[in-house]
């Protein structure tokens, strides 16, 4: 969206400069991606004519531009001459649409180029460069070009596409003061042509009918305005539509009127129906198109595009102006099925504002018979233009609810007035109607965002501390998580929500959420896990030689397509070795036991058992564990299944964690107290057990460390495999004393141990 800045000003009366303007504006959340001035065509004189060596027409001018030296220029015009003075557009300039560059013609250098009336927009002359008075000062501009701004304008926002729309927004942030625009009243008179709506896909249509015009150019202010912002002008009845499409965001369609056979139907198309556009093109249209027809056929494709037949031209005598609100669901698929997208498709697929036609067609017709004379036969309309805004039930505390600040409701009803809302501010429940532009207003939530934007994203508290509620967690756990995770080696991803259902098959048996209209056929499914997005990330690695990676992500999965079906997972995957290769140290290939060690991480000392039965799809059989808490499962982790690797393309070993859902991770660490030396040496006694080869000596360790009390910490240091199919597993037990201990104290605690892990466990001690 474009709009210049002296166009503005009819609706904001400001003492702002045009880059505080842009501030302001990215600001409350309309991203000003481009302000610029464009360089002016000036006035310069011709000091030296000689013909062109190469050319029997073209000349070599020397022209004095005010500056210290003369300017070499080329051109062709026949009434170039000495001592002429003229417009010169410098390279840099903006002439019709082409910025004016150095370069050569017929291999002589030209340093810019000398201007037509036509050129310049300033006249229909062009038989030659245009000539100013004696007097006109050299080095001084011929023509406005006013500051222009370039803004990005998101789906939600159709109301930015006007400009009274973007005046409005600075108003209200205390840019300066909305000039309320005076429109004329739209009513019925005359003899015009009437007009049949035959479809519910248009809601409201009006027309005007003006005869006897003479055809002309547009006033300077509308035609220097559209020309800033890259639309060149034709004459005024299509400048007029252009101009009010950007200045009240309601798109307009001009016709012949000489053209058009009785009166004027909206309707839906028949199948096949067959229509040719203003640019020749043939389209075949569908019973879901909206066409504007005569008794001929279709005159127009609404929403979208003119037809060829009843397009103006420079012998139109007569005029029909348009002034619809056309369906954006219906105009969208047209104009995406057709790949045709003009400012005005543009515009009815956002939405515009209902209660618009009748003030911008009366516009229009201003704007036109000002300049082309003619007389109004007459003003015919169908269907409604009232508003079907939703009231919307407003309580002011969830304001602070959901961004953790507070604000006054004094201050809210202050900033809801000035962006046009109306209703009942009063107690604690307020009933409230957006303005009718504000298509895109229909919950509580996109009220709190318009209050935020303009009170200021920088009154929010920039630390980890935030009111309680539904914006924010209190104690940041997340980012806390993160970091935890970043300090790990772990660098972190950040995707797309969307999944793969191939892949999703393959690494688990939850059910897939499917999208009805994917972005791309690989993003089929609202993802159920992180994991296959990760294992593509370490496939596309792998594929450009970088097989050693350290990732992890923190993100939304989703259970079901229904509300509140989602939870949020961590997923850990490290590939390759664990360190480049150097000569001061040998790299080792990351195991299982790096991932478990990042997930015990974030347990905050917390006290856990593993368990390696029912292995998912995607590891290995027998390099897998679960941290269990309970009957709780915090944790997974293990090393990819050859097979799963083999179907998405890795060569590379890959061991993985996750966490399926971070509302089982403790909040808050165990407390603990100074260190302290104790009283007591520690004492250590080694076990060692008889236990089945595929018993995991994990259940051995966790029977050990809670068998009594005074046991701090157990250490494995030893495992064989024996002949009978079973192995020995033999490990460390180190005891803490708390008082006094004798060796019948000792060889209890050691019966303790053994009778702990005989119960618990398939074991015996080893004898020997």
């Amino acid at each position: 969206m474009k709009w210049t800045f002296d166009w503005l000003k009819d609706y904001l009366k400001t003492t702002l400069s045009a880059a505080e303007i842009a501030d302001r504006l990215t600001q409350i959340g309309l991203e000003v991606e481009d302000l610029s001035a464009p360089l002016p065509p000036i006035a310069a004189k011709i000091v030296e004519c000689k013909p062109h060596e190469n050319s029997d027409h073209l000349h070599v001018l020397m022209v004095d531009d005010g500056s210290e030296n003369l300017r070499q220029v080329v051109c062709g015009a026949p009434n170039v001459r000495v001592g002429m003075i003229s417009a010169l557009a410098r390279p840099g300039c903006v002439i019709q649409g082409h910025e004016i560059q150095s370069g050569k013609l017929r291999g002589v250098v030209s340093d810019g180029m000398m201007c037509s009336g036509e050129e310049l927009g300033v006249n229909d002359d062009d038989t030659g460069i245009i000539e100013l008075p004696s007097k006109t000062k050299i080095g001084s501009p011929v023509v406005d070009c006013p500051t222009v701004f370039d803004a990005g304008i998101t789906p939600n926002r159709p109301d930015y596409l006007a400009v009274r729309g973007v005046a409005r927004d600075l108003s209200a942030a205390g840019a300066g003061e909305y000039i309320e625009p005076k429109d004329d009243a739209f009513a019925v008179s005359g003899n015009a042509r009437k007009v049949n709506i035959k479809t519910d896909k248009c809601r409201a249509y009006k027309l005007a009918e003006i005869h006897n015009i003479k055809m002309a150019q547009s006033n300077s202010t509308v035609a220097s305005r559209l020309r800033a912002i890259g639309i060149n002008p034709k004459n005024a009845p299509i400048d007029a539509t252009n101009y009010i499409c950007y200045d009240m965001a309601q798109p307009m369609h001009c016709f012949d009127a000489d053209e058009i056979h009785g009166d004027i139907t909206v309707r839906l198309a028949n199948d096949c129906e067959e229509f040719t556009d203003l640019f020749g093109n043939k389209h075949e249209l569908k019973n879901t198109d909206i066409v504007i027809t005569d008794e001929d056929g279709v005159l127009a494709l609404a929403g979208v595009v003119g037809g060829a037949r009843g397009c103006t031209h420079d012998k139109t005598k007569n005029i029909i102006l348009e002034s619809a609100y056309f369906d954006p669901v219906c105009v969208r698929k047209t104009s995406k099925r057709l790949s045709i997208s003009t400012d005005a498709s543009y515009r009815y697929e956002r939405g515009i504002d209902p209660t618009i036609t009748g003030p911008a067609l009366m516009c229009a017709v201003k704007i036109i018979t000002d300049v082309c004379g003619g007389t109004v036969a007459g003003f015919s309309a169908a269907g409604t233009d009232t508003p079907t805004n939703t009231t919307i039930e407003f309580t002011p505390d969830i304001f602070v609810k959901k961004t953790g600040i507070e604000m006054p409701a004094a201050e809210m009803e202050k900033i809801l007035k000035k962006l046009g809302y109306t209703g009942n501010f009063g107690g604690k429940k307020w009933k409230i109607t957006a303005p009718s532009s504000r298509t895109d207003v229909h919950i509580p939530e996109t009220v709190v965002a318009d209050l935020i934007r303009i009170y200021g994203y920088d009154k929010i508290a920039q630390n980890d501390t935030h009111t309680t509620g539904d914006a924010v967690r209190s104690d940041n756990f997340d980012l806390l998580t993160k970091k935890k995770l970043a300090a790990r080696g772990l660098n972190e991803c950040r995707s797309y929500g969307f999944g793969n259902s191939r892949t999703e098959e393959i690494l688990s048996n939850k059910p897939s959420v499917y999208v009805a209209n994917p972005i791309i056929a690989d993003f089929d499914t609202a993802r159920n896990s992180l994991l296959g997005i990760l294992l593509n990330a370490v496939s596309e690695n792998e594929k450009r030689g970088y097989p050693d990676l350290n990732l992890f992500e923190m993100g939304t999965v989703f259970d079901g397509d229904n509300p509140n079906e989602q939870h949020t997972e961590i997923c850990i995957v490290r590939t390759g070795v664990t360190s480049p290769k150097h000569w001061q140290k040998r790299n080792r290939p990351v195991d299982i036991y790096d991932v478990k060690a990042d997930i015990v991480s974030l347990l905050n000392g917390q006290n856990f058992t593993i368990e390696t039965d029912n292995p998912p799809l995607w590891a290995h059989p027998y390099r897998y564990g679960c941290i269990m808490q309970g009957k709780k499962k915090l944790g997974e982790f293990g090393e990819l299944h050859p097979m799963v690797a083999k179907k998405l393309k890795i060569k590379t070993n890959v061991v993985i964690g996750i966490i399926d859902n971070i509302d089982n991770l403790p909040r808050r660490a165990l407390p603990r107290g100074p260190i302290s030396m104790g009283e007591f040496q520690p004492i250590t006694r080694d076990f060692a057990f008889i236990v089945p080869s595929d018993f995991p000596a994990e259940k051995l360790v966790a029977a050990a460390r809670y068998a009594t009390n005074p046991v701090s910490r157990v250490v494995v240091f030893d495992s064989f495999e024996m002949p009978d199919g079973k192995k020995s597993v033999a490990f460390t037990v180190t005891f803490t004393p708390r008082e006094k201990m004798s060796e019948s104290d000792l060889a209890k605690l050691h019966s303790d141990i053994i009778a702990a892990v005989e119960k618990k466990c398939p074991a015996h001690v080893r004898d020997k």
